[in-house]
């Protein structure tokens, strides 16, 4: 029996030890369903605050519930380590690392790198390894491959490598990686077909003919929403100056049963994946002299909305004969999207510090985020305050950044001199509503 065999029985047996790398929005879910699928999992992670918390049974991410991963661990079919060595005892290796800009919005690929020389340390024969982190087509084949290959083990033959795109939509209760179809692309047939029976013990997969589809597949998903987003933030900003509810006009759209996808302006763009990702292809594209042209100027466009929520913000103060300067303003929010405790990316970091550097006093309330912690761009040591209508009437504006469904919208505005509402959040407020900016 070849390796290729013996792996794919171990798979189909559920026997294989599933080691994931990089414990996160995307691993911490993923460890859960491999657990629940029967698989034996071990999770690796450096940050010890997160193996800390797993041991004392609490989820870090509130969103991901891990009861399960507790009663595996209770039973030995799981745990959560930074120990490195453990990696020569698994079968199948998934990297879910951070693939990060720079501040020249080029690609930082050094988890991706580290984190392979590490797993060529404890390579052994017959494993499998699948990168899921987003990134530019060829990473796979052109950075990934060769390290492994120095070892003395050849893909295909003593080793599997592929790889295959996370599509983890934080706080989506409705898909998730036990069933959203997964895009799979091996470096060859073998590698193909091992990681597509893993992946398949999960969901229905997409085999790709390479390594290269598989990656640019990721990446054309999330510049599809980039572009989109980009061109209704734009025509935001034309129908404010129109005097028209673009709101109004995208849900009249979205009633044509064909040929439209309804996508609405923000803040800004938040996450790790949309903000980040297409600048991966805009950089690769440059090797082959290529411009790609709609991926700029929508980051152009997602980028100023944050300078556009300000502007809106001192019109609107100023119809009180209220500067910016010396204002108390309250964001609310800073989770890059609703009903989660993810900030990475988030608008409201930027619009915080436009507005602190404006000269306004600024607090923040999130009832998923009680802290903030800092980010490679920013370093705010702030606590969420409660949101009370004492605590509303002290300010001068209340900017909703992050439309989580916890909060009272009705109340907000009632005890609000100002509300500057860049999603819509107070569609349905009927009463006072003067006291609403649209941004």
């Amino acid at each position: 029996m070849t390796v290729h065999d013996e792996l794919i029985s171990r798979i189909d047996k559920r026997t294989a030890v599933i080691g994931i790398i990089g414990m996160g929005y995307v691993g911490l879910p993923l460890a859960v369903h491999f657990g629940k699928k029967g698989f034996p999992v071990i999770g690796f992670d450096r940050d010890r605050g997160k193996i800390d918390s797993f041991r004392r049974g609490e989820s870090y991410i509130r969103h991901v519930s891990i009861d399960h991963l507790c009663d595996m661990h209770r039973v030995g079919h799981f745990d959560m380590t930074d120990d490195m060595t453990r990696l020569a005892a698994v079968d199948c290796i998934v990297i879910c690392v951070p693939t990060p800009l720079t501040d020249k919005k080029e690609p930082d690929l050094t988890y991706i790198i580290n984190t392979t020389d590490i797993i060529t340390q404890y390579m052994k024969r017959g494993q499998l390894v699948v990168l899921e982190s987003t990134t530019y087509p060829g990473t796979t084949e052109e950075l990934i491959l060769p390290r492994l290959e120095e070892s003395g083990f050849i893909a295909g033959d003593d080793i599997f490598l592929a790889y295959s795109p996370e599509r983890e939509d934080p706080g989506n209760t409705d898909f998730n990686a036990a069933n959203t179809p997964k895009v799979v692309g091996g470096v060859t047939a073998a590698c193909l077909d091992a990681a597509t029976r893993l992946y398949g013990a999960l969901t229905a997969t997409v085999p790709v003919s390479s390594t290269r589809a598989a990656e640019l597949t990721k990446i054309l998903e999330n510049t599809y929403r980039s572009v989109n987003i980009a061109l209704v933030n734009e025509l935001k900003v034309l129908a404010h100056r129109m005097d028209i509810d673009i709101f109004e006009v995208i849900n009249a759209a979205a009633s044509k049963p064909f040929g439209f996808t309804p996508f609405y302006p923000g803040p800004g763009l938040g996450g790790h994946c949309i903000p980040i990702d297409p600048f991966y292809l805009s950089w690769k594209a440059r090797e082959f002299d290529f411009t790609t042209r709609f991926i700029q100027l929508a980051g152009e466009v997602n980028v100023s909305m944050p300078s556009y929520v300000i502007t809106r913000t001192q019109d609107a103060l100023n119809t009180s004969q209220k500067s910016l300067k010396g204002s108390r303003i309250l964001i609310l929010g800073m989770a890059y999207k609703k009903d989660v405790d993810d900030e990475r990316e988030s608008p409201g970091y930027t619009i915080m510090k436009m507005l602190i550097d404006g000269g306004a006093e600024v607090l923040y309330n999130d009832p998923w985020i009680p802290r903030l912690k800092p980010t490679r761009k920013f370093n705010f040591r702030m606590d969420s305050i409660e949101l009370t209508p004492e605590s509303l009437a002290c300010m001068d504006a209340v900017i909703i950044v992050t439309d989580h469904t916890a909060y009272d919208y009705d109340m907000i505005v009632r005890n609000t001199q100002c509300v500057i509402d860049t999603r819509n959040a107070t569609r349905n407020v009927t009463a006072d509503r003067h006291k609403i900016v649209s941004a």
